[in-house]
């Protein structure tokens, strides 16, 4: 039991460090980072961008190696990938230089989840894995939190919060390789088979989580700067406005509670226009600052719970393949924000914050009618307790 909580802690670190802090850090400092290096809003978006086609290369990655790497050795990987790539960013002195640094940063991310997900289930019970499970991914939101606080305590010291950042990752990575057993994966999922992709159902999914994808990345990548450069929030405002994201995402966990009660149908849908009315909303933070507050807070507990929903619904579709039914909606996902950094950040150069921010807000309410009909595999789909209490991981 001593060597489960160790592993769960441990695990729940790397997730705060590769997602928290690797991967979505990177908006909540974009502003400081552009001002410095003279960057562009559409140079910022294709550096954004590259965290998550490197996060997409990450995922593929993992599908490919399960079943020859072991879950210690990949999420070994990880850890390393964030911290060198923050090494990197601490040391930029160039839009292409930092680019480098946050995609092998966001390479982390798409390394992170698979082996986690592996190692609870070779030290855990089917009973006990939801709990571990659940406590593993609030390390997403507490990771943002912490950047945030962080921020608030070395205002404008953006080479220094990577410096912390990277010293962090080396600390947990050093963890990592007591914390989880060497071994195989604790499932038979093995490989990448192409045959999944034809199961009915799934490419409806992909669509919508493609959009999804796609609309979140004009908080995730210029939530920040839009507040900072259009509104005029400070640097410390900007820190709270992160914090109360991070927070409020901790709701994830909830995900599939409300699933159980409401249906995955429904709150799948309300989730996709909370992160509508949240994107969209941001712009009434020109009237006052609360709104700003509030637009983030929706958002963060928006997201976290279509995330779940995503998942569930994945799961359900290849009940046969759960690995590939958390993987596949996650990797299209990812593939939606690696097309609408660059996207946002031409549609904000041509149009304006108020326009940029409905147009992304409607792709995400276009996600919310596009969804799968079909069960998954017929005598193989799990009822909705069991895809809801699996719901408690992955959730980002």
């Amino acid at each position: 039991m001593k060597r489960g909580i160790n592993l769960v802690a441990a695990a729940f670190a790397l997730t705060a460090l590769c997602y928290g802090l690797a991967r979505f850090a990177y908006g909540l400092l974009l502003p400081q980072i552009r001002e410095e290096l003279g960057l562009d809003v559409i140079a910022a978006g294709w550096i954004g961008g590259s965290a998550f086609v490197a996060y997409c290369l990450g995922i593929i990655f993992t599908f490919l190696a399960n079943g020859t790497l072991g879950p210690r050795t990949i999420a070994l990987m990880a850890g390393t990938a964030a911290t060198c790539g923050m090494t990197l960013v601490v040391f930029s002195d160039s839009g292409w230089a930092l680019g480098f640094g946050i995609a092998l940063a966001g390479l982390s991310t798409g390394l992170t989840s698979p082996p986690l997900a592996s190692a609870v289930a070779s030290q855990f019970s089917q009973e006990d894995r939801p709990k571990a499970n659940g406590a593993i991914n609030a390390g997403t939101a507490v990771g943002i939190m912490f950047s945030g606080m962080a921020a608030l305590l070395a205002a404008g010291a953006w080479r220094e919060l990577y410096a912390l950042f990277a010293l962090i990752g080396l600390g947990v990575s050093i963890w990592l390789w007591f914390a989880i057993p060497a071994g195989g994966n604790g499932d038979e999922s093995s490989g990448f088979s192409f045959a999944p992709l034809k199961r009915p159902g799934l490419f409806a999914l992909s669509a919508s989580a493609f959009l999804m994808g796609l609309s979140s990345t004009a908080i995730w990548t210029f939530g920040a700067d839009i507040l900072r450069g259009e509104f005029g929030f400070t640097d410390a405002q900007i820190a709270w406005a992160w914090i109360a994201l991070g927070a409020a995402g901790i709701s994830g966990a909830l995900t599939g509670m409300l699933t159980d009660l409401l249906g995955t149908g429904r709150v799948h849908r309300l989730a996709l226009l909370g992160m509508a009315v949240g994107t969209v909303g941001l712009a009434a933070a020109s009237v006052s600052s609360v709104y700003g507050f509030l637009a983030m807070s929706l958002f963060g507990a928006a997201y976290i719970v279509s995330s779940g929903a995503y998942l569930i619904q994945g799961i359900d579709l290849l009940a046969d393949r759960p690995d590939l039914g958390l993987g596949i909606p996650f990797l299209v996902l990812a593939l939606g924000q690696t097309v609408g950094t660059p996207l946002f950040g031409a549609v904000l150069n041509l149009t304006g914050t108020t326009v940029a921010l409905a147009a992304f807000a409607v792709a995400a309410c276009i996600a919310c009618v596009i969804r799968p009909r079909s069960k998954g595999v017929s005598g193989t789909a799990q009822q909705p307790e069991q895809s809801g209490r699996r719901a408690g991981y992955f959730c980002r």
